[in-house]
């Protein structure tokens, strides 16, 4: 219960760091709002194009009797539909920090800067950082995919699948969204996904008390852009954490000469 409480005090305390430092939120707000018009632009060719791709893909219903075939059309449209908002709400983070990696890794030095005077730097160029960062999205949305379809499996099962297990879809989807950001500031640190996975499973409740509360939140994708930021810096708080990194106490102010200004002896 105690890593729950500092997880969600790390979200917290990324959100008050951004709005203390209005530049680096700012910047923060471009990637996520690049992704939220390509987003849109999909969901709006998906509801204008869906049903024609529906009927292309179903040949076989063309001949079946009325109602039947508008029915089951329909019905697909609307799987269609909801499949693309579950892989709108999974990728979302993931196609935000790739869109926005010079942002985000500025962010993230910035709060590294802030808390500890030092921040730690991979030495690789921009484009290796990019090409890890997309091929570790890809592994982890792999992950996700396999508890998605677990779930959606489950969802079958009358009560638990419609109560036990959207519960556990949140920490699921929780967990790897706080690898994905967690990520910005251990790719720094060259800490590969497997080590990443590692650390947060090592401590799982400080990972869902941090991505539990986002991937709720994140349902709503705008509230989502206005968050990136404070959850990238809280997740570099994190990271720090995970590694046992510590913020240098401030040096302590020198005593008063018991006889007044020593210079004047």
């Amino acid at each position: 219960m105690h890593d729950l409480g500092a997880g969600f005090g790390y979200l917290m305390k990324g959100q008050r760091w951004v709005n203390q430092h209005g530049k680096q939120f700012g910047m923060g707000l471009l990637p996520g709002l690049i992704t939220l018009v390509l987003y849109a632009a999909a969901l709006v060719c998906l509801t204008r194009w869906g049903d024609d791709f529906v009927t292309w893909a179903t040949p076989f219903a063309d001949d079946w009797t009325s109602p039947w075939a508008g029915l089951f059309r329909g019905f697909l449209t609307a799987v269609l539909f909801a499949l693309a908002l579950l892989l709108a709400v999974l990728t979302f983070t993931a196609v935000t920090l790739l869109i926005g990696q010079p942002f985000y890794e500025s962010l993230s030095e910035q709060v590294d800067l802030a808390e500890g005077g030092h921040a730690p730097e991979s030495g690789l160029p921009l484009w290796r950082e990019l090409w890890i960062s997309a091929r570790d999205s890809l592994r982890t949305l792999v992950r996700a995919a396999d508890w998605a379809i677990l779930l959606f499996a489950l969802g079958f099962v009358p009560l638990v699948g419609q109560t036990v297990v959207p519960v556990i879809g949140f920490f699921v989807t929780g967990f790897f969204l706080t690898e994905e950001l967690a990520a910005v500031a251990l790719q720094r640190r060259r800490v590969d996904l497997r080590e990443r996975l590692a650390l947060l499973r090592s401590r799982k409740g400080l990972a869902w008390g941090f991505g539990t509360p986002l991937a709720v939140a994140f349902l709503v994708p705008f509230v989502a852009v206005f968050l990136m930021p404070g959850a990238v810096a809280g997740a570099t708080l994190m990271a720090r954490d995970l590694l046992g990194e510590t913020t240098p106490e401030p040096a302590p102010e020198p005593a008063p000469h018991p006889t007044g200004d020593p210079a004047a002896h």
